[in-house]
């Protein structure tokens, strides 16, 4: 079977999407394909794949029907949201169907007393939270994209939050998720509004990460917090990142509550002070023997929050840690994490990336070979001769240490011959964390750039892994070419 038919000049599978959906949901115009042809990643012109035909859709059956005609004429699907991902996951590199989820964004259900809400997948986590505002709660679960990135997006990537070390990832959140399968048969995943159960296997667990392989996601029940009364955000400078991870250590083992905690290296703090560098025409003026920066943010009642502040300082004192003094260092990088209240025109995204874009690996490994794997980023970036933005140690695992890095360079995505050195140094450093008895990927999932080498870090489960595929999508349409290798064949 061709993939694609064509009748009278009509492509026979998009005049069928139009009769079940109608006009206004199929666009397939080359203007309007275009801008799905790429996310925030490092890519030329020549790397940019629209897909065939963008659908819109408004609800669930919607996209059920979609992926009907897909599964019919063997088409690739793939699912996106706000496109904000710098690895290529939502990019449809096997052309096809393009499901837009942002035209899904309503909020379907606030549940006050039992703390939950439920939405479609193209809700922003922005809208999600405007939501809970009123009620006093809110969705933790915060990158720094959070105006644009989709609820749906963020499970199916599987990201980070500025607020990780209390609440975790969005797994720790997640209670219930409907999807449409590779078949387009709807099923509802997860526990409903119990905050965990012990009934069946846990196949809502598959969705986090999945990066659209399994299923379109198209609604999710998610479990909220109480918003803090008070927070405190601080940055203490560490001779080391190893120090800052000691001195994490040390609060946790005190009983302290941290809400967020970052370790940028003295590289990193450079592009979150770039408001600062706006406003004073300077770099933010950093000791010469610092070699980490801690951001750390205290939540709660006024008085437990004067408390943990005050003892976490007199514990970085005895560690011969600096408070950063200097407030507008503080609060340029918390405007960068969080509030995101620029002036115009003037912030790290994407003032800062007008000649070269941000790229990075988003690497795990364990705590305690921190200081070793920040030299192996240097030199591998040395060796592809890459300029260095810096590293960033995200603490993502609830009253633990457990990292999530992102080890970020510019890269000049005009220039294939330097697109090319960072994806080999991309490969280099995503093995070299499966070497230090951690994984490749925290927060991008894996995408098709680790397609090639994505059994060094699964091994024989790998085959495991690709028998659930086949079972949620047995003709492998959905996102192809993500975590594992297409043909186009026709199964």
């Amino acid at each position: 079977m061709d993939r694609v038919k064509f009748q009278g000049g009509i492509c026979v599978f998009i005049d069928e999407l139009r009769e079940q959906l109608g006009d206004d949901k199929v666009l397939s115009e080359d203007f309007e394909r275009y801008v799905y042809g790429a996310d925030w990643s490092p890519r030329t012109k020549e790397e940019i794949f629209p897909p065939d035909v963008v659908i819109v859709p408004k609800n669930t059956e919607d996209v059920a029907k979609t992926v009907k005609i897909a599964y019919e004429h063997a088409i690739p699907v793939t699912a996106g949201g706000g496109l904000t991902g710098m690895a290529g996951g939502a990019v449809p590199i096997h052309k096809g169907i393009y499901i837009d989820s942002t035209s899904m964004n309503q909020i379907i259900d606030v549940d006050v007393p039992n703390q939950t809400i439920r939405a479609q997948a193209g809700a922003t986590l922005q809208e999600i939270n405007d939501a809970l505002e009123e009620h006093g709660l809110w969705l933790p679960n915060l990158p720094e994209s959070k105006w644009i990135c989709t609820i749906g997006s963020e499970i199916a990537c599987d990201n980070d939050s500025t607020f990780g070390m209390r609440y975790g990832k969005i797994l720790n959140a997640l209670l219930s998720v409907q999807i449409v399968t590779g078949s387009g048969e709807i099923l509802e995943l997860g526990h409903r509004k119990c905050h965990f159960t012990s009934s069946g296997y846990k196949l809502k667990d598959l969705l986090v990460g999945s990066e659209g392989t399994l299923g379109v996601i198209t609604e999710a029940t998610l479990k909220v917090e109480p918003i803090p009364r008070e927070r405190r955000v601080e940055m203490i400078i560490f001779s080391s990142m190893g120090t800052a991870v000691k001195f994490l250590d040390r609060l946790l083992k005190a009983g302290l509550t941290i809400e967020g905690a970052h370790i940028n290296c003295k590289r990193r703090l450079k592009f979150y002070t770039h408001a600062y560098r706006k406003k004073y025409g300077k770099d933010p003026e950093i000791p010469d023997w610092a070699g980490a920066l801690l951001a750390i943010i205290f939540a709660g009642d006024k008085e437990v929050v004067d408390f943990e502040r005050n003892y976490a300082l007199g514990i970085a004192e005895e560690m011969k840690g600096e408070l950063v003094k200097e407030r507008e260092i503080v609060k340029g990088w918390w405007i960068s994490k969080h509030t995101l209240e620029f002036p115009p025109f003037k912030q790290k995204w994407p003032d800062s990336q007008r000649e070269k874009k941000f790229g990075a690996v988003d690497p795990g490994i364990p705590m305690g070979r921190l200081e070793e794997f920040y030299d192996v980023f240097v030199k591998t970036a040395e060796k592809y001769n890459l300029q260095i933005l810096g590293m960033n140690a995200y603490l993502e695992h609830p009253n633990s240490i457990g990292f999530s890095l992102s080890c970020a360079l510019f890269v000049d995505y005009h220039d294939q011959d330097e697109v090319n050195r960072y994806l080999k140094y991309f490969e280099d450093m995503a093995k070299a964390a499966v070497d230090f008895e951690g994984t490749m990927s925290t927060y991008m999932s894996d995408t098709n750039l680790k397609v090639p080498y994505f059994e060094y870090e699964h091994g024989e489960s790998a085959k495991y892994m690709k028998k659930v595929k086949d079972i949620f999508d047995p003709k492998g349409i959905m996102n192809p070419g993500k975590k594992f290798e297409y043909k186009g064949d026709v199964k």
